[in-house]
């Protein structure tokens, strides 16, 4: 054979196809014409002229979902060779009751320079990934999985994005795998494989793991953190005239036994009412005893104890009740004690309002666990680190108060100020914002002249004291002068009014929220969103969530966070009647309570590790937002 004679036939018979080829190519554009000679010019193992070229997706990539242990879905792709599939675009989530699913563990695949996505992670040849599962010990049944997954060819063919439904049945639990998993909340997990999870999916997963006392201390530590949010720190006055109205006969020991009894009733109300609300109604208890009629009975008991401290009357327990409670020669201890404890109780369910995320962890395991020892320890350690300040109060007050003299009348009507300045405090989101500026502004106006006059005996006060008095009045002036200008700041009550005739002066900006209130309004948002192309961030807010207001006052006006919600449909909802609808709302995400921040990407899937829960200053939330923003 004259292999000579084949090659140059070979030869001319390509240039034969090519120089045919070529009047077609004269007749589109030069960057067709170099498309498609670069084709003609390629290696024809790589060439896919046709769809007929490519495999068909199921066969391209093959899947498979099982569930061999309780606690966990394997899945499993066998990708063929040339092809390969992004890791960013798998999502798993399921729609059944039995089940939540922890975030997706996969392995290390291989960075590609995609064309159009930029570096994404691919894998060729396999993949298999690991889904955590959530479930009650009792469960059983069999419930739907949801995976959704895109892949692409080498020779350049990308496929839609592939959608598959298996059935599964749970596996019969033991103990030692009841529960596990990263799902906190009965949303299920939109796949997203950012990596972050959320505070309250940690310390969730930290108090489900084997080692208690580690998650106990977690909880501890953000008890403490919450004690210095304006949630708590109104309890400080509360526990100081409680102490300060034992008069010249308080002691060191005595003032930490009063802060010991206040701290123990506030985190026990925690631990019990946290527990029996997560397992009756599904829900935190501070949304229940936030209704109109409890607060103004929290109001008028403020009040009641702010003339107390001013001497209009004396409040002690009824003798016959005492008398039941403690011996008789310890009547009025015993009565001291148990009033200090209500005290402390009523204050964890009214004062300490808004929901952080060491409280939704903990009534997240017991709702979905039933775990109620762990869940009810994970509250009271909480409830302990809240009351860290008030114990340092208590072990203080002996040496910081004075214990005798004019100055101790002095103290208590001051503590009476201060319960005045609580129960206004209190009213606020029942009441106008204007009538509040009003209220605060008669409160200053009114303890002002009180110092600035005050005579130690036949004397005037210490400069200092009239000094700070006077600071205070001139502050009470500018608070009615804001009112009346129709400001509702009581921190810049003067703010714009300098400005208000000029037309120079800037405008205000206020987060263009949509407030919508049912779930078919939440649905109907997110999908015109998405088919906007565009994100969806929902809050949840009440009017008595301290924290909400803040985030609305400091967080989504600052300039760095205001141009990223810029980007994405922002959406509220008023959960503040916390009627039907709202509990219907609340309970479609596994809400306990606002603030509540919750983020929906362009698929219409909610990223659920980005959760965010209470406050956040806004260079902390603009950088949780950029990264949400990624995934």
């Amino acid at each position: 054979m004259n292999w000579g004679a084949i090659k140059v036939w070979s030869c001319a018979m390509a240039l034969s196809g090519l120089l045919g080829a070529m009047p077609a190519m004269s007749q589109q554009s030069p960057a067709a014409n170099k498309n498609e000679l670069k084709s003609l010019l390629a290696p024809q193992s790589n060439v896919a002229t046709n769809q007929d070229d490519y495999l068909p997706p199921d066969q391209a990539f093959q899947y498979t979902a099982t569930m061999t242990r309780p606690d966990a879905i394997d899945l499993e792709w066998i990708i063929a060779d040339a092809y390969y599939l992004y890791r960013d675009r798998i999502k798993i989530s399921t729609d059944s009751t039995l089940v939540q699913l922890g975030a997706a563990q996969y392995p290390e695949g291989k960075i590609k320079n995609d064309e159009y996505f930029g570096e994404m992670m691919v894998y060729y040849h396999s993949l298999k990934a690991t889904v955590p599962v959530a479930r009650a010990k009792d469960a059983s049944g069999e419930f739907k999985l949801k995976v959704q997954y895109q892949g692409c060819a080498d020779a350049g063919l990308c496929y839609n994005p592939i959608t598959k439904y298996v059935t599964l049945k749970l596996p019969a639990a033991d103990a030692a795998s009841t529960l596990v998993g990263k799902a906190a909340n009965g949303s299920s997990n939109s796949g997203s494989s950012s990596g972050m999870v959320s505070e309250q999916d940690r310390l969730a997963s930290a108090l489900q793991g084997d080692n208690l006392l580690y998650a106990l201390a977690m909880f501890f530590g953000a008890g403490l953190l919450l004690s210095l949010t304006p949630c708590v720190l109104p309890m400080i006055p509360i526990l100081s005239g409680i102490i300060v109205g034992q008069g010249e006969n308080i002691t060191r020991a005595k003032s930490f036994s009063l802060a010991m009894t206040y701290v123990q009733g506030m985190a026990l109300t925690y631990a019990a009412l946290g527990a029996i609300f997560a397992l009756v109604f599904q829900q935190a208890p501070q949304a229940f005893f936030q209704q109109p009629w409890i607060v103004l009975l929290m109001v008028a008991l403020f009040v009641a104890l702010a003339f107390a401290m001013f001497g209009a009357y004396t409040l002690q327990m009824p003798s016959a009740l005492q008398t039941k409670l403690t011996d008789a020669s310890n009547k009025q201890k015993a009565g001291t004690f148990v009033g200090t404890f209500v005290m402390g109780a009523l204050s964890a369910l009214v004062v300490t309002a808004c929901v952080a995320p060491a409280i939704v962890a903990a009534l997240t395991v017991i709702i979905q666990s039933k775990q109620v020892f762990r869940g009810a320890a994970a509250l009271y350690a909480s409830g302990i680190g809240m009351g860290i300040p008030l114990l340092i109060v208590g072990a203080s007050a002996g040496s910081l108060l004075p214990k005798a003299g004019a100055w101790m009348d002095t103290v208590k009507q001051l503590f009476g100020v201060l319960f005045l300045g609580v129960a206004i405090y209190l009213l606020q989101p029942l009441i106008a914002s204007t009538v509040a500026m009003f209220l605060w502004a008669a409160l200053a106006i009114v303890s002002g002249y009180w110092l600035f006059a005050l005579l130690h005996g036949a004397k005037p006060a210490p400069s200092i004291v009239r000094g700070f008095g006077l600071m205070i009045l001139v502050y009470g002036i500018a608070l009615l002068i804001g009112a009346l200008a129709g400001r509702t700041d009581p921190l810049q009550p003067l703010a714009g009014i300098a400005a208000s005739g000029s037309s120079t002066a800037a405008p205000v900006h206020a987060t263009p929220f949509k407030r919508i209130k049912s779930v078919a309004d939440l649905d109907r948002e997110i999908a015109a969103a998405n088919a906007a192309g565009k994100w969806v961030m929902f809050d949840f807010y009440a009017d008595w969530c301290v924290s909400c207001k803040e985030m609305e006052k400091y967080t989504f006006v600052d300039p760095s966070v205001a141009s990223l919600l810029g980007t994405m449909v922002l959406l509220q909802a008023d959960v503040t009647a916390n009627d039907d609808v709202d509990q219907e709302l609340l309970k479609r995400f596994g809400i306990f309570g606002p603030p509540s921040i919750l983020f929906f990407g362009l698929d219409g899937q909610e990223r659920k590790e980005h959760r965010v829960v209470g406050y956040l200053k806004a260079e902390k939330f603009a950088s949780h937002v950029a990264t949400t923003l990624k995934t």
